[in-house]
């Protein structure tokens, strides 16, 4: 007879020793770099909000509990099938793998409790518990550490490998420091969720639709529905609210090329946070949260108690609220996703900080903005406010600082708050002020370090390098007089996106008279001056080649890259009055050889390009 069983589970007990199949109708791993985000971020501040320095690891029992929800699975031919719950078992097993690397390097005993929650031993060969064969190359990839690339690979792989990559950015271990043993505990003994299982796949179904359909409580989105629309007595007045709250909900989750039912959530936070956050947690141990906080965790009980300081819970006020304050900034919030994900004229800078999956942009762009803003003033605003945070992202990433989720927090709160509806000229004032007190340039940190002359292609700096190489690429273009290509430079998607090309070849031998080592050599070859970008086969074919073998090949290539080639600078009158116009150091040359002294002229021109493809003068340029 078939049965139906719920039980709740921690992490461990759910994953010790199991394996988890899914059916081939399945959808894909689906999850993007925000909810990750959001996810580590949710379990970093609950343990943060227990532990206490010089905490015990056996006091970690007596931490709080996390609960993650329920998932639904099916046992058949002696597998278990995820019926729902695929997208945060597979997110938990890239965690997972992530801390076991990082218990491994540090030595920590509890590193033995990691590798049987992401496999199993099956007659001495592992059998890992997403046992998915289309997903296995990217999942031992990253547990052996071995080299991989998601080009061209099913979107689930993408997908795993790139929010493998965000884990990492999130800087999680160097963040938690001497707490990582205690949070790992917390994380395997008390984040569980409900096992809801049963023999008979029908069941299983009735149950994720039920579950879906009928039976899942009200979302944070829908109590904050109903706690404006309950002051409204009129029926007419509170059937219209409603209506248009509806509306704006479908249009959101529905969004785009895809669905995503959390896309409403994600709004609300992000309005709340960038136009009435007030208040953010402390920055040590044991603090409690704040508004910042509040919002992300539940936003429909802040709101509620919230509603003194600003004047929410009269039938009018919710009314201004529903009809115009939240229909103004959800036009607002479309109008950023759209150029998040379209290389949009006037707002490019959107696009550039997507690119660079800056997760608080949509937050951010929100705070300057007013309600009573044109649709010209919102877009100065969204673009001003853009090309600030493309600075001072790309001036902290080229050295070395951490600009994820977590690590940018606190000073997101902070710009928010100096930026909150500000007028246009008061807003270019304050950004352009930010930008001359800052510190971290692109010729350093403020300690004569890092900047440009020091940035290397490393694990943290590859998705920047790449970046600032398709910037530069197609500043150089778009001055001469050639199409703006960076959504093409940066496009992954297709079977032959761009690479990263070393100008010289990886052969010691070849250059080993002008450097002391190998490591000096790496160093070098690695620096961005000796960078390019080029399509992935053109890559692969020249890898092996000296320089001088692949310089005239570079001619035919993108300008940046053909700016090597003397064939460059014969019959290209735009290019050729770009490089008049472009006075700085380091100016363009042609080179039949490229040695040290070619690779430092060329580290000249990389710093000219980088000072003025992201001068601080943008900010007034983006107000015109």
């Amino acid at each position: 007879m078939s049965t139906i069983t719920p039980t709740f589970r921690t992490i461990q007990q759910l994953l010790q020793n199991q394996s988890f199949a899914i059916d081939d109708y399945q959808r894909e791993y689906k999850w993007e770099r925000e909810h990750i985000v959001e996810l580590i971020s949710d379990f970093r501040e609950k343990f943060q909000s227990c532990y206490q320095h010089g905490d015990s690891t056996k006091q970690v029992s007596k931490y709080e509990d996390y609960f993650l929800g329920s998932i639904i699975v099916s046992k058949r031919s002696g597998k278990n099938y995820l019926i729902d719950g695929q997208q945060r078992v597979t997110s938990l097993t890239l965690l997972l793998i992530y801390l076991l690397h990082a218990a491994k390097e540090q030595g920590l005993p509890v590193e033995s409790s990691l590798p049987g929650l992401i496999y199993s031993d099956s007659f001495g060969e592992p059998c890992f518990n997403l046992d998915i064969p289309e997903r296995l190359p990217v999942i031992e990839a990253l547990f052996y550490k071995k080299p991989f690339d998601p080009t061209g690979k099913d979107e689930s792989t993408q997908n795993m490998f790139s929010r493998y990559q965000d884990i990492e950015s999130e800087d999680l271990v160097e963040g938690l420091g001497e707490a990582l043993p205690h949070f790992i505990y917390w994380l395997l003994t008390k984040v569980g969720l409900i096992e809801i299982s049963t023999d008979n796949d029908n069941y299983a179904y009735a149950i994720f639709e039920t579950m879906n359909d009928r039976g899942m409580p009200l979302s944070p989105v829908d109590m904050l529905k109903a706690y404006l629309l309950a002051p409204i007595e009129s029926t007419g007045k509170r059937h219209a609210a409603n209506q248009i709250w509806k509306q704006w909900v479908f249009d959101l989750i529905n969004w785009g090329d895809w669905q995503d039912t959390e896309r409403d959530s994600h709004f609300i936070k992000a309005w709340l946070r960038a136009q009435y956050a007030e208040t953010i947690r402390e920055r040590k141990a044991g603090s409690t949260d704040k508004d910042w906080e509040l919002v992300g965790n539940n936003f429909h009980r802040w709101v509620r108690d919230s509603h003194a300081r600003f004047e929410w819970g009269s039938e009018e006020q919710n009314l201004e609220l529903i009809n115009k304050e939240i229909p103004f900034f959800i036009n607002a919030y479309k109008v950023i996703l759209d150029a998040s994900f379209t290389f949009t004229p006037g707002l490019e800078s959107v696009f550039y900080n997507a690119h660079n999956e800056v997760t608080w942009q949509n937050t951010v762009l929100l705070s300057p903005l007013c309600p009573t803003d044109d649709r010209e003033t919102v877009r100065k605003k969204l673009n001003m406010t853009a090309a600030y945070l493309d600075i001072w992202i790309m001036r902290r990433a080229t050295n070395y600082i951490r600009v994820g989720y977590s690590s940018t927090s606190y000073a997101m709160y902070l710009l928010c708050k100096e930026i909150r509806r500000k007028s246009l000229q008061e807003l270019a004032e304050i950004l352009s002020s930010r930008l001359a007190a800052d510190d971290v340039t692109f010729e350093g940190n403020g300690n004569g370090r890092y900047g440009i002359k020091d940035l290397r292609l490393n694990q943290f700096t590859r998705r920047y390098i790449y970046h600032m190489l398709a910037r530069i690429t197609s500043y150089v273009e778009a001055s001469s007089g050639k199409p703006n290509l960076f959504d093409k430079y940066v496009d992954r998607t297709g079977k032959n996106a761009c690479d990263i090309e070393h100008i010289w070849p990886d052969d010691y031998t070849v250059y080993q008279q002008a450097f002391s080592s190998q490591d000096e050599f790496q160093a070098w070859r690695n620096h961005i001056g000796g960078l390019l970008l080029l399509p992935a086969d053109v890559n692969r074919s020249y890898q092996d080649k000296p320089y001088e073998d692949k310089v005239p090949y570079y001619a035919t290539q993108n300008l940046y890259a053909a700016s090597l080639s003397d064939v460059t600078y014969k019959h290209q009158p735009q290019f050729e009055a770009f490089r008049e116009t472009f006075q700085a150091p380091g100016q363009f040359n042609h080179y039949a050889y490229f040695g040290k002294n070619e690779q430092l002229e060329r580290r000249e021109l990389v710093m000219a390009l980088v000072e003025r493809i992201w001068a601080p003068s943008r900010i007034l340029e983006a107000a015109k």
